[in-house]
């Protein structure tokens, strides 16, 4: 029981405008990469105001790109604008906190394919352009991320015929 109390305890209560989710433990570790040392990376992409735009941007792009907008329908795009906000501010050396889920809890069962995830690398290189984000900064915050598409993508070939 006392376990059980303080494995909830570290849950913060559901912000307002998302929809609650099942209990797991938050750590800075579930943001699937460690931050960049020092403040470059932080400045180049404009510091939180930044940050902010380019994940508005970006979900505002995937979710109107006809390539992989069905992945986002029925998703609670509120707490993917926070997490998102809060896992690119703790990569790029921000000072933030990630509160969100593994990449794998994340996106279990969404069957995410390569191409999927090629469409959404497009959007955000886009956003970053938008920001004027240097060319290096992007290769460089890109770089970070690659290694998790092993534990979001699921489906490798094309989808299986309906």
């Amino acid at each position: 029981m006392i376990a059980m109390l303080l494995f909830l305890g570290l849950q913060a209560a559901t912000p307002a405008g998302e929809q609650p989710v099942a209990p797991y433990v938050q750590s800075d570790a579930n943001a699937g990469a460690t931050p960049f040392a020092g403040a470059g990376m932080w400045r180049a992409f404009h510091g939180q105001a930044g940050v902010d735009r380019i994940v508005d941007d970006l979900v505002a792009r995937s979710v109107a790109d006809p390539r992989i907008s069905d992945i986002f329908k029925g998703q609670d795009l509120v707490r993917l604008r926070r997490t998102l906000k809060e896992q690119f501010c703790y990569i790029l050396g921000g000072g933030c906190r990630y509160t969100g889920r593994t990449m794998r809890a994340a996106h279990t069962d969404m069957g995410v394919q390569q191409a999927d995830m090629a469409a959404l690398v497009e959007n955000l290189q886009a956003a970053m352009r938008r920001e004027h984000v240097g060319f290096g900064a992007q290769n460089r915050f890109l770089a970070k991320l690659a290694p998790m598409h092993r534990d979001v993508v699921k489906i490798r070939g094309p989808r299986p015929a309906e």
